[in-house]
């Protein structure tokens, strides 16, 4: 692997080429051209992004499909199972829950907690429902390193800073509100409001765009 550090952005082009990897045969040979097709980027920046990892592909060829498909799960740490831990059993925490979709891609959620006295002791889709005061013990217990928050929006820095301290190392937020982590953890957000407000964006200057070149 490279020893220069390389962008988060291009870890996340990586999950977009693997996503189009496990469509192909294994045996295949595709180019870094047909490859940045996919996502509508240009083989250079393809190339560039496999070279901050290391010296993938035959020369003057391209890729094999299933030594690449291989390599980018390495790198991405997909070729182990993690376990995940989930802060909040509501609606969209429960369809969190029985999406089949984290399993295919290795991340198993272990462990859910929630502040709701009807399900706290019960499984759901298969998963325990903790008290969220046990977080600290089951996470340790589990050895957890990634967790999801799907709290209300009064909750989520609490539960946050409950999963860092007790060791959690990653973090994706649903909950609608800016929240923090330290320097150490990763947080991602992700919020539904803020890409619906991207879309009207999109489709407002496309309405004004079509609108001005009718004018001309």
């Amino acid at each position: 692997m490279a020893g220069n550090k390389s962008p988060e952005s291009a870890a996340i082009r990586l999950s977009l080429y693997l996503r189009h990897l496990r469509k192909m045969k294994k045996e295949r040979i595709i180019s870094s051209e047909e490859l940045a097709q996919f996502i509508g980027t240009s083989g250079a920046r393809v190339r560039k992004d496999l070279c901050y990892f290391g010296q993938f592909g035959i020369a003057g060829k391209g890729y094999l499909v299933g030594e690449l498909q291989e390599e980018i799960s390495k790198i991405l740490g997909l070729d182990k199972a993690w376990g995940v831990a989930l802060v909040g059993v509501g609606k969209l925490g429960s369809a969190l829950l029985g999406y089949d979709g984290f399993r295919k891609s290795g991340f198993n959620i272990r462990i859910s907690f929630d502040v709701k006295s009807n399900i706290i002791g019960k499984k759901i889709a298969g998963v325990p429902v903790y008290h969220p005061y046990q977080i600290p013990k089951m996470i340790r217990e589990q050895k957890i390193r990634m967790g999801i928050v799907a709290v209300p929006v009064k909750a989520p820095q609490e539960s946050i800073d409950l999963l860092v301290i007790s060791g959690v190392e990653a973090i994706l937020n649903f909950s609608p509100i800016t929240v923090i982590a330290p320097a150490d953890a990763k947080l991602m957000q992700v919020d539904f409001t803020n890409q619906l407000e991207i879309m009207s964006y999109f489709i407002t200057n496309k309405v004004k765009e079509k609108t001005q070149a009718r004018l001309f």
